[in-house]
C-alpha cells in the first residue's frame, strides 16, 4: 500500500476502492455477465475519465494481459467501455462513457428485432398453431415488448436526467 496521503492515491491501487471492484464484480457475475469483464467493468467505474491502459487494468487487478484484452473484447461489443488514446500515446485507455448503462440498454434494439425476426420464422417453421409454434411466438412477443420498454425506460431516464441537471 501507498503511503501517499489518501485523497492522492492512485483509486485503482486503494484497498477500499479494489474491494468495492471485487464485490460489485461478483453482483454482475451473479447477474450474468462473465467474471472477467465483470471485474474489469467494475475497476473502470471507479477512475477517472482517462481511464487506464490494459497493463494499468492488469497491475491493478492481478491478472493477465490475454485476460484483460478478452475481458476489454466482450466489454465493448456489448457497448459498456470504450477506447481511446491521450494525444500523443500509443497505448489505448478503456474507460466508461457517462451513458454507459442507457447506451447498452438503448443499444439493445437492434439486438430485440433480430430475435424477434428469428423467432417469427421458428414459428413459420414448426407452424403457428403448434404447441411449438405458440411458445416460439409467445417468446417474440416478449421480446418485442422488451424492445418497446427499453426504449422507453431509456427516455424516461434522459428526461429525468435532463430535469437534475
Amino acid at each position: 500500500m501507498s503511503s501517499r496521503p489518501q485523497s492522492q492515491r492512485d483509486p485503482a491501487t486503494d484497498d477500499a476502492v479494489l474491494h468495492f471492484v471485487e464485490k460489485f464484480a461478483l453482483l454482475l457475475t451473479d447477474a450474468g455477465m462473465p467474471r472477467m469483464p465483470a471485474r474489469v467493468f467494475s475497476l473502470l467505474l471507479t477512475v477517472d475519465q482517462a481511464g487506464l491502459t490494459a497493463a494499468g487494468v492488469a497491475e491493478a487487478l492481478n491478472i493477465s494481459p490475454a485476460a484483460v484484452s478478452g475481458a476489454v473484447k466482450y466489454l465493448m461489443q456489448v457497448s459498456m467501455v470504450q477506447r481511446g488514446r491521450r494525444p500523443g500515446e500509443r497505448r489505448d485507455h478503456y474507460f466508461i462513457g457517462d451513458d454507459a448503462w442507457y447506451q447498452t440498454l438503448g443499444d439493445r434494439d437492434k439486438m430485440f428485432q433480430t430475435l424477434c425476426d428469428t423467432l417469427d420464422e421458428g414459428v413459420q417453421a414448426v407452424g403457428p398453431d403448434t404447441v411449438r409454434g405458440r411458445r416460439l411466438a409467445e417468446t417474440r412477443d416478449f421480446f418485442s415488448f422488451l424492445a418497446v420498454e427499453m426504449s422507453r425506460l431509456v427516455e424516461r431516464w434522459l428526461q429525468q436526467r435532463e430535469a437534475e441537471s
